[in-house]
């Protein structure tokens, strides 16, 4: 058995931890860029924390999930201001987008010469700048991962950016940051969150170091997704939540991912669509058609264990089988009010164009059994 492992150099998690940022930062440099998303208090409160120290940092925000020419635009940014700090504060696309521009500043070329499928794949060579991630939703756990999603309208496709250098130096997770978040967000990062601690789970490149984060991943997601969509304030809810988020992050870094992602590549290229209300949609279908596919193919596959496993995680029931998962899945997408595909204007003759992507998506590789192009259609057919 080999496995590697890498992290951040440092987590900070707790409530109140957002007050932390400020010192970190300064022990780290003294330029500083604050990439936020468009509508986002927590990314007010810190920029009031660093103008309480006589501070004024720049600010880059990121009104979408962020697309290659912003990412350009936040390079002429750091290069005009001299920038040798970056402090994110926001959901997955703000952290992404902090991440591109601080490897890409110190590595030669753009973007295109190191995204995958889209562009030329290379390697990474030179250390970044250092980010400080500060995650306001409990979904992506870009805080430490390797990876930065870029979105590029021209090819209609949601790739990565990856290596080692992508990760930040310091990820600081405050569960109050949550608290403020409305109830579709809650759902659809939620969702993501919990898919990215089953998917690694089953990867086939799953390891016993990135299961241990995702079962407790799974425990915490499994009891508490629900309670933080009907209650925003219960911090406990969200505190779990948080945790969970972060566990998916340190897993799928480590162990990949799967199906869900492999196709939510193309579909948030393609598609006005957020990415954690495609991967709610999805994660059911491709639970049921990847069970059948390792039942059929691949009998003693240890990934149907696993299944079996993460359900009894998910529901606290002893007890529990795949079946009891696949319900859990569907209760909290019909509770939550997670749209079908259909309702982002996916249609049937999209199909075949998505399955070709997705066929070609990192993610796919890692999923527990390959699967064919008529499986892969029954998926995106079951989610519309």
């Amino acid at each position: 058995m080999r496995f590697e492992f890498s992290t951040v150099s440092k987590i900070v998690f707790g409530q109140g931890t957002v007050r932390e940022v400020v010192p970190a930062a300064q022990e780290l440099g003294r330029n500083f860029l604050l990439v936020r998303g468009a509508d986002n208090a927590a990314a007010g409160l810190v920029r009031d924390l660093f103008i309480e120290q006589g501070i004024k940092p720049g600010k880059m925000i990121v009104r979408g999930e962020p697309v290659i020419e912003e990412v350009l635009a936040g390079l002429d940014l750091i290069r005009k201001e001299g920038v040798d700090v970056i402090v994110a504060v926001g959901g997955g696309s703000a952290i992404d987008a902090a991440k591109a521009v601080a490897v890409l500043a110190a590595n030669p070329g753009g973007p295109l010469d190191y995204l995958e499928v889209i562009g030329k794949g290379r390697g990474l060579v030179h250390p970044g700048l250092p980010v400080i991630a500060v995650p306001t939703t409990a979904g992506t756990g870009s805080e430490v991962t390797r990876n930065a999603v870029l979105t590029s309208p021209e090819h209609k496709m949601k790739v990565s950016l990856r290596g080692a250098h992508l990760l930040p130096k310091i990820a600081i997770v405050d569960p109050e940051l949550c608290l403020s978040l409305p109830g579709n967000v809650t759902a659809s990062t939620g969702m993501d969150a919990f898919a990215q601690v089953l998917e690694p789970f089953v990867s086939s490149r799953s390891n016993p170091l990135a299961d241990l984060y995702c079962k407790e991943g799974l425990v915490r997601a499994g009891r508490s997704l629900l309670r933080a969509y009907r209650d925003g304030k219960d911090l406990s809810a969200r505190t779990d939540m948080s945790f969970a988020s972060l566990m998916g992050g340190l897993a799928l870094a480590n162990a990949g991912l799967g199906a869900v992602h492999g196709f939510a590549s193309p579909l948030g290229g393609m598609f006005d669509a957020p990415h954690g209300a495609i991967c709610a949609c999805l994660l059911a279908p491709v639970v049921q058609v990847n069970l059948h596919a390792l039942k059929e193919r691949a009998p003693l596959h240890p990934a149907i264990g696993k299944y079996a496993e993460a359900a009894r995680l998910a529901t606290g029931n002893p007890n529990a089988d795949a079946n009891d998962l696949l319900e859990l899945i569907q209760d909290m997408r019909t509770e939550m009010h997670i749209p079908s595909l259909r309702e982002y204007g996916i249609q049937q003759g999209d199909l075949g164009e998505i399955v070709a992507k997705a066929a070609a998506a990192s993610s796919m590789r890692s999923n527990p059994v390959a699967l064919s192009e008529s499986e892969l259609r029954t998926i995106l057919q079951t989610a519309l």
